[in-house]
């Protein structure tokens, strides 16, 4: 049986802000069917990429990222917030439409040649993920693969990635 994936998406109009629609993954999540669909899904993908590691930025890509390294039977790496994790890190700023953010990685998080999945729940510009694919690169990991349950096309987040293969289940 096929599930279409959009049917679990919440369109919230005017969130944050005025203007925009805000797609909310909640209801995905809630379903177990559907949940356990997605994350199959992407793990198919990261089985034909032989992925021996799983990143995903704070907080969203750990909701994806963690299911699928489960099932993958490897490790996940997470990409966290300033002054989130105890051992030494490496980091990266990045801006935004508003200012800029930083990620941060443990030093260790990731081994050089490692194959690695960067994962998030939506690809909108693409800064969050070109941050999250330079911390794997500079730890020497190798970027096999990107994969978002949702992708946001009129915001070209493709462009700051060029060169790498991205999967996703939905796109708007």
């Amino acid at each position: 049986m096929s599930i279409n994936f959009k049917d679990y998406v919440a369109n919230v109009q005017d969130f944050p802000e005025p203007g925009i629609i805000f797609r909310d993954i909640s209801p995905l999540m809630e379903d177990g069917r559907a949940y356990a669909a997605a994350t199959n899904a992407i793990v198919d993908y990261a089985r034909a990429k032989n992925v021996e590691m799983v990143c995903g930025p704070e907080a969203r890509g750990f909701i994806v990222g963690c299911p699928v390294a489960y099932k993958l039977g490897v490790g996940f790496a997470p990409a966290r917030k300033k002054g989130k994790l105890p051992q030494p890190t490496v980091s990266v700023t990045y801006d935004l439409e508003y200012g800029q953010a930083s990620l941060y990685m443990h030093k260790d998080a990731v081994k050089p040649g490692q194959r690695v999945l960067v994962v998030d729940d939506l690809m909108a510009t693409g800064g969050t993920l070109a941050a999250t694919i330079k911390l794997v690169e500079e730890l020497g990991g190798i970027v096999v693969g990107t994969a978002f349950l949702i992708e946001l096309t009129d915001l070209h987040g493709r462009d700051k990635i060029k060169g790498y293969d991205m999967f996703t289940l939905m796109q708007y």
